[in-house]
This record gives structure tokens, sequence and C-alpha cells, in this order.
């Protein structure tokens, strides 16, 4: 048995459904101070800790396929914590 469809040659006109009209709670209008403020009010010793990763992951970001930066920022948390 063989089934056929036909399609009328009329322009169909698609309202699209708006599923959720419910916009997000997130503050969207943070400046740079906003993001920054929780590592200046950090203790110095978790300040250096930051700054010694982020330095660790800028140091990798010429390679095609950064390696072992998981290690390096364990080890420096280790040198920071002994």
């Amino acid at each position: 048995m063989v089934m056929a469809y036909s399609y009328s040659s009329r322009t169909t006109k698609v309202i699209p459904i708006v599923v959720s009209e419910k916009h997000s709670s997130y503050n969207t209008t943070l400046g740079i101070n906003d993001v920054q403020e929780p590592i200046r009010n950090a203790p110095p010793e978790v300040q250096k800790i930051i700054e010694r990763v982020l330095t660790a992951e800028k140091d990798k970001l010429y390679m095609k396929n950064p390696r072992n930066i998981n290690d390096d920022i364990l080890k420096i948390v280790k040198e920071e914590v002994q």
C-alpha cells in the first residue's frame, strides 16, 4: 500500500509560541569591580594562590592542547598550604 501526501499550495503563517516569559533572576549589570570583589576581599594567602593559578593558566594558553594544568594547580595549592 502506497501512501501519498498532498500539500496545499497556500503559504501558511506559523506563529511561534512563547514557552516562558520569566526572566532570569541573575544580575546582568555586573561591572569588573563587582566580579573582582570576592578576590579583593579574600585573605592574602588565597589571593596569592589565585594569582599563581592565573599565571600558570596564562602560561599554558599558547599550547594547542594544554596539559598538566590540574597538576600545576594542585602543586601551587600544596605549596601555599604548607
